[in-house]
């Protein structure tokens, strides 16, 4: 868990997110409390609910950014969706406990890749010997010559290509000397085999490996059949039901050391814990962002029900007021679980919401729409900075691309005119923009190795002013 003070996290936060101060702050606040309450008397500790949030604003100012970085701040199972994608219990359409199963997945993935980690030196050694006995398979030793009959019988055998004649007695020593020998033979060549695989000299030299197969593709039948939304996991069961075969298969040596590697990591995790410490993070740590949650709200003077909206947030109550999930993995309790809720409410607002769901989320934070000086920060100021990126793109091709303060500038302003005449779709503007700028340096760039690209805003204006100033064309281009 994140020991992160309040402070510290919006320093994280700013780092790849510009502007919304507040938002900032009430995340920062309710991942502190998370570390607060583990240090409460475990008797009180049960008793301390999430302070939920909810975010109010356009498409394109930061709202899923902020919650997808505090989840990572937090090394906290973490899984993004839309409210509006549920329905009510009994129709047609995925139920609201689905999350909590589909977040439970996403934990144990990360767990487990966290333990193949702290596993992965060991099989790769093991691994490698395996690779080495498809390489060279062991030799066996030659066969013991016959025992004579009686004691004064002598016994030929062949070594090394000689002959010799040996006295019973001694064809033991002899023997063990031999087997001695085969054994250093074959360890000398193993010692160079390694060597030259991890020079790469055997990369191109094939090997048998065998491959566990299912005999139908199970998931793929359940998938198109529409099952994947069934409470009961049946494709598990039937993959478990299915005989696996295993066919042998020629493969390249690097592949084969992989498939090895991972074979050996997954057989040496123990799931059992992984599973154990996947539940524990889930009920403890987890963070559900639901988005579109204005798109559940109903419409005002509409008397029929609505399945995908009162409905949806009748179903919705008990998994935030605290419940328990069936998932494949056992019981899984969302007491703990941190909801982040967000929408635009253009048309409606939080109060809309049915009182007990007003409840459960007593935090409400407004993100403000972003204007030009927001854009051209957004531009240059974050570690993931598009200009940044797009500087780094090229460059892998030898161009160096060099952008004016003026040519950002102008960009800006470009994104907000686009803003304000069609949707306003915030920082997701820029990249249309960018792209729009950046085309044709992006299609010949293979062939510009050692060229530096200079953008100001005549060219900015050049190749954007006819786009921005025809509606019909803007429309539909940026």
């Amino acid at each position: 868990m994140s020991t992160l003070t309040p402070k510290e996290i919006v320093v994280e936060l700013d780092k790849y997110i510009v502007g919304q101060d507040d938002a900032k702050r009430a995340v920062a606040i309710a991942l502190r409390n998370r570390w607060r309450r583990q240090q409460v008397d475990p008797a009180l500790r049960d008793e301390i609910a999430p302070k939920n949030i909810i975010m109010i604003g356009p498409t394109g100012v930061g709202k899923t950014e902020i919650a997808r970085r505090l989840a990572k701040l937090a090394k906290a199972p973490f899984i993004k969706l839309e409210a509006s994608k549920f329905t009510e219990v009994g129709y047609v359409g995925r139920d609201v406990e689905s999350m909590i199963r589909d977040l439970t997945e996403l934990a144990v993935t990360m767990v487990k890749q966290e333990e193949t980690e702290t596993v992965h030196a060991k099989a790769r050694d093991i691994a490698e010997e395996s690779l080495l006995d498809l390489l060279l398979p062991p030799v066996q030793a030659p066969p013991p010559p016959p025992i004579p009959e009686s004691e004064d019988e002598v016994v030929e055998v062949t070594i090394d290509g000689g002959f010799g004649e040996l006295e019973l007695e001694s064809s033991p020593v002899i023997l063990e000397d031999q087997e001695q020998q085969v054994e250093a033979r074959q360890q000398k060549t193993r010692e160079k085999l390694r060597k030259l695989f991890r020079q790469g000299r055997l990369d191109d030299r094939s090997v048998d490996l065998e491959i566990t197969q299912q005999v139908m593709p199970v998931v793929e039948i359940f998938s198109a059949g529409g099952f994947e939304e069934m409470d009961i996991n049946i494709k598990d069961m039937f993959e478990n039901l299915m005989p696996k075969q295993t066919k042998k298969k020629k493969v390249k040596v690097p592949e084969a050391y992989e498939i090895l590697v991972e074979r050996e990591a997954q057989r040496m995790v123990d799931m059992d814990k992984v599973v154990s410490e996947a539940k524990s993070r889930v009920e403890q740590n987890g963070i559900v962002f639901l988005d579109e949650i204005d798109k559940v709200v109903a419409r005002e003077g509409t008397s029929t029900p609505d399945v995908s909206r009162e409905g949806v947030q009748r179903d919705l109550l008990p998994i935030v007021e605290g419940s328990s999930v069936n998932t494949k993995y056992g019981i899984v309790k969302t007491d703990h679980i941190l909801f982040i809720a967000a929408g635009a409410f253009h048309g409606t607002k939080p109060s809309d919401l049915i009182p007990e769901m007003q409840g459960r989320f007593p935090i409400r934070v407004e993100l403000d729409s972003l204007d030009k000086d927001d854009f051209i920060r957004i531009l240059q100021e974050p570690e993931n900075a598009l200009i940044r990126q797009y500087v780094e793109l090229m460059k892998t091709e030898g161009v160096t691309l060099e952008i004016a303060d003026d040519a950002i500038e102008q960009l800006a302003e470009i994104a907000c005119v686009v803003n304000e005449k069609h949707e306003n779709i915030g920082a997701r503007r820029l990249h249309t923009v960018l792209e729009c700028l950046l085309d044709e340096v992006s299609f010949n760039a293979s062939e510009m190795d050692g060229v530096t690209v200079k953008i100001d805003a005549d060219e900015v204006r050049r190749k954007l002013d006819d786009i921005v100033e025809d509606e019909y064309v803007s429309r539909y281009i940026l």
